[in-house]
């Protein structure tokens, strides 16, 4: 039951709301309705144009910081003032210094900058701090949280863990009074890397995002279609390297010439002009549709009328990966079947042969993979069924929220 007490809690994000966050937004719903009371704290300002029902349905306040701190020239200066004198900001201050001689950018100034606004005009109410990736909205919690002597603790997904220093990472999951009171991630394969950073390893929980699957239709009926085609590919990412897209559109390139299929992507990106004059070298613009952001109801449709969901993640040059992708699931709630690859925590969820098809990161194994299952009606069902199965047996949110609630009603109660 959602009641009007004051928040207790500030949750400090990147980005609010933002179409391809969707796990933050289906977990901070899931916090409200069980009665956890917070409010939203914003490093940036939404630039989608679009939002999902999940969003709408969040009634915590949202208040942003200064995204740069020259736009706002006068309330940086007036925190900055107030944050002085508070009882933490000398130790908080040479954290800050000890950061910025190893990293010295702006976005290391923006944080503490960022971090004396957030420890300034929190409400009275708030005793806990909880960030959503490890990196930048960490930094701002932890050097707040040092600021005003509250406890902090950081949810870790995918690019936070694996392009973040090591040393950072290190002092984030110190036990001392400046490291994280715990740290939640995604996947088993995040939680042992950040298990083998800390001092204390029992702090760092494994939360699955799972799926609120009342929020989703159930299944369609999905008649065996002749393996001649026509068939449809759906992919749902960003255009960035982790996707891989770039892999998919050079094994598209390699399919059969007289099968027919179309391949429809949804998501923004920077990569989107590189991706079409790549697809035109290939040959294969003319099949592709490139539907741009799209909210989850708009998703979910093109899951229930496509044949075979395509995801081929891959290691980005900089070390950037995915965790476990929320679309996985999600194409898994409408028994559409799954090739992807073998990158990080995708095999938690996904046995190849059983639940799916993974396959390294290579454009021939993809397009054998979509060949195997294009002309195999039969083994789509078996997949798809088996995905479901899984899904809805080992990967609801339930447990992982009743874990993360323990964890935060202890954060507030330390102050």
């Amino acid at each position: 039951m959602i009641t009007k007490s004051p928040p207790t809690l500030a949750v400090i994000v990147k980005g609010w709301p933002r179409l391809s966050e969707t796990f933050i937004a289906q977990e901070l719903l899931a916090l409200q309705e069980k009665g956890q009371q917070f409010e939203i704290w914003s490093l940036r300002f939404p630039t989608d144009k679009k939002t999902h029902p999940l969003h709408r349905k969040i009634t915590a306040p949202v208040k942003y910081l200064p995204e740069y701190l020259h736009q706002e020239p006068m309330r940086v200066w007036r925190a900055w003032r107030a944050a002085r004198v508070l009882p933490g900001f000398q130790k908080a201050n040479a954290v800050w210094r000890k950061d910025f001689a190893r990293d010295k950018s702006r976005n290391r100034i923006r944080r503490f900058g960022q971090a004396c606004v957030l420890a300034t005009e929190l409400p009275d109410s708030v005793s806990g701090l909880y960030a959503h990736f490890m990196h930048t909205p960490s930094s701002v919690a932890r050097y707040a949280a040092i600021m005003t002597g509250m406890g902090w603790g950081f949810s870790a997904h995918a690019k936070d863990i694996w392009t973040s220093p090591e040393w950072e990472k290190r002092e984030k999951l110190t036990s001392d009074t400046h490291g994280a009171a715990f740290g939640v991630t995604c996947t088993a394969y995040g939680a042992q890397h950040l298990r083998d950073l800390a001092d204390t390893p029992d702090r760092i929980d494994l939360v699955y995002h799972g799926l609120d699957l009342s929020r989703f239709p159930a299944p369609p009926e999905r008649p065996a279609k002749n393996p001649n085609g026509p068939l449809q590919f759906l992919s749902v990412g960003r255009l960035v390297e982790k996707k891989g897209f770039d892999r998919l559109v050079d094994a598209l390139a390699l399919l059969p010439k007289g099968m027919q299929w179309q391949w429809v992507h949804i998501g923004g990106g920077g990569l989107k002009q590189a991706l079409q004059t790549q697809a035109e070298k290939a040959g294969v613009l003319d099949r592709i549709t490139w539907r741009g952001a799209c909210d989850q109801p708009e998703v979910i449709q093109a899951m229930r009328t496509a044949d075979i969901f395509v995801l081929p993640s891959r290691i980005a040059d900089d070390g950037d990966r995915d965790g476990l992708p929320n679309v996985l699931m999600e194409a898994a709630s409408q028994k559409l079947p799954i090739i992807s690859t073998d990158v990080s925590a995708i095999p938690e969820f996904i046995n190849t042969g059983v639940q799916g098809l993974l396959v390294h990161d290579d454009p021939t194994k993809l397009a054998d993979a979509i060949i195997e299952l294009a002309s195999d009606p039969a083994k789509r069902i078996s997949y798809a069924e088996a995905a479901y199965t899984r899904l809805t047996t080992d990967f609801g949110m339930d447990a992982g929220i009743t874990k993360l609630i323990a964890r935060l009603q202890t954060l507030c109660a330390s102050r």
